[in-house]
């Protein structure tokens, strides 16, 4: 089971000082974070898209390009790549790359957003959220699997003999999880392809992720993939520690009541109680975490958001101390006990590339125009 946190790079005033980073320091900070994961021993950094204040990671492969080259182990994922708004072309060269550059220490979370008014931004229709996330995925699926793709749809010009470049590193793509709050249509898209499916789990209660997980797990099953309890889901999370639980309540509150996503609205205690938000000790958070297995099954990768509603970089980087000293080893043990030998683990490179068979070189060399041939020397 992979562990790790998600960003989504906000920018908030910290209540307790009245002071807001700029993006210079915002941006650097989710650089230490990231950084940070790896140094604690958690397995996954993921990075939201946004186009529009406050948030700053509008080019998460430049992010995670540069976190990849400072790394060596840490797995770099999107926790929101924009399959309605981003062009299926440009995704998949851009993973491809980052794919090569990070020998493969990377995967994908396909989104939507929540952000209305960037699909004008982007030329496109939010009437068509969901025809727009099918269409493009299936046009991106294929370029990363077929190196000579002609394709016509709805929603962008058509390709004929188009290869993108650079092909898949060692011939396997990038892993892909569809990510959804409420969409079932998402994790059926998911289902069908056999890929991963990825609950947000923060604003809802348990019941609805329940829901959505169960509905992808029949059809994962259905479409031939495997069996339900085998389909590879992940969850979000949201925590906040102290050793003391009183003192985590007490020096959480001020953020949580004036916090973008959902200040003002229902009290701390409220939103603990209705949803998987857990504020307290560290054993606190690995009882309400392991508890998740209760409503979902045995899953693959938990995900923790730590770092918004204002919260500074040295609150932040205490609770990852906390998250990789304490609480993620014993939540690796548990779950592994608890884990039937027939459930997959996570997906990693690796073993996607043992799954095919083994590596391979994908490059695909220039033809001559007149010979049809490729250039002497060049293999495939």
């Amino acid at each position: 089971m992979q562990f790790g946190i998600f960003t989504v790079g906000d920018v908030t005033v910290d209540p307790t000082t009245g002071r807001e980073p700029t993006e210079h320091e915002r941006i650097k900070a989710m650089v230490a974070i990231a950084l940070k994961a790896e140094e604690v021993g958690l397995d996954v950094f993921a990075t939201g898209e946004h186009h529009n204040p406050p948030f700053v990671p509008s080019s998460p492969t430049t992010m995670l390009g540069y976190i990849a080259a400072r790394t060596e182990r840490l797995l770099l994922s999107t926790a929101t790549t924009l399959i309605t708004t981003n062009d299926p072309v440009k995704i998949a060269e851009d993973y491809a790359m980052l794919q090569h550059l990070s020998d493969g220490r990377v995967d994908l979370m396909m989104g939507r957003g929540n952000t209305g008014p960037v699909y004008p931004w982007f030329g496109k229709d939010i009437r068509a959220g969901i025809p727009l996330a099918i269409e493009n995925y299936d046009l991106l699926h294929r370029l990363w699997r077929e190196d000579v793709v002609d394709w016509k749809g709805k929603y962008r010009t058509p390709l004929q003999s188009f290869t993108s470049t650079p092909r898949p590193l060692d011939g396997v793509p990038p892993f892909v999880w569809h990510g959804s709050i409420r969409s079932p249509e998402i994790a059926e898209q998911a289902a069908y392809y056999g890929d991963g499916f990825f609950a947000n789990h923060i604003f809802w209660p348990k019941e609805h992720t329940q829901r959505m997980v169960g509905l992808y797990r029949q059809r994962y099953a259905h479409y031939g993939h495997g069996t339900a309890d085998q389909a590879i889901v992940g969850l979000g999370g949201q925590v906040f520690m102290r050793r003391n639980s009183q003192d985590a309540v007490r020096e959480f509150r001020p953020y949580f009541d004036n916090a973008p996503v959902y200040g003002h609205g229902p009290s701390l205690e409220e939103f603990t109680r209705e949803t998987p938000l857990t504020v307290g000790s560290p054993q606190q958070v690995i009882d309400r975490t392991l508890g998740f297995r209760e409503y979902v099954g045995d899953y693959q990768r938990q995900l923790f958001l730590m770092d918004h509603a204002g919260l500074p970089l040295k609150t932040v980087l205490e609770q990852l101390d906390l998250l990789g000293e304490e609480v993620v080893p014993v939540l690796r043990k548990e779950f592994a006990a608890l884990r039937p030998a027939h459930v997959p683990d996570a997906p990693t490179h690796a073993s996607l590339v043992a799954a095919a068979g083994g590596a391979k070189d994908s490059t695909v060399h220039a033809v001559d125009d007149v010979t049809g041939k490729a250039p002497e020397g060049a293999t495939r």
